[in-house]
């Protein structure tokens, strides 16, 4: 799975549009909000303000997901938006570690997937419990892709455990299995 950018020029261009023609009017402001939802994955529709956790389904920016998250299979390696879910609802995905790459060119996909496997798999047996060898579970990662990481200044890389066997309901966080 890669992240990549994605966005509407012509969403960005309406918000924009809507943002100077309509300035001041209620009505305006719920267009433009609505608007930018709909550019943003509509983050402040699932999320809760306070806590920030994931409290409704729905399309979240990939760039908006968070530690903690659970998701479902986008269906496709290059994504711009997650089906996020709360976690108490059945999930594939759960993002459990993340490490930013540093700064500079970008090192090439074959790098980044060395840096993310030696991550993921450290970080494993903090989160599940159990060392990924001896675990039923198995993981993956969202990884920069070229684009996102000149155009979006992307250095994410984020580890997520999944159960191949099932969909899960509730954190895989010390499942020990």
């Amino acid at each position: 799975m890669a992240k990549s950018t994605v966005t509407s020029a012509l969403a960005i261009g309406a918000l924009a549009l809507l943002g100077f023609g309509l300035t001041g009017c209620s009505a305006a402001q719920e267009i433009a909000d609505s608007v930018e939802s709909e550019v943003s994955g509509g983050e402040s529709e699932v999320r809760d303000d306070e806590t920030q956790e994931v409290t409704e389904s729905g399309d979240l920016d990939v760039f908006k997901l968070a530690m903690g998250d659970c998701f479902n299979d986008a269906g496709s390696t290059m994504v711009s938006e997650i089906p996020v879910v709360p976690c108490s609802e059945p999930h594939d995905f759960e993002v459990y570690f993340e490490v930013e790459m540093p700064a500079g060119e970008y090192p090439g996909d074959e790098a980044i997937s060395a840096q993310a496997e030696a991550d993921c798999t450290a970080q494993f047996a903090t989160f599940v419990g159990l060392p990924y060898e001896e675990s039923a579970l198995d993981f993956s990662y969202l990884t920069p892709t070229q684009q996102s990481w000149d155009d979006a200044d992307d250095r994410l890389i984020q580890c997520i455990v999944t159960d191949e066997a099932a969909q899960t309901t509730g954190s895989l966080a010390g499942a020990a299995r």
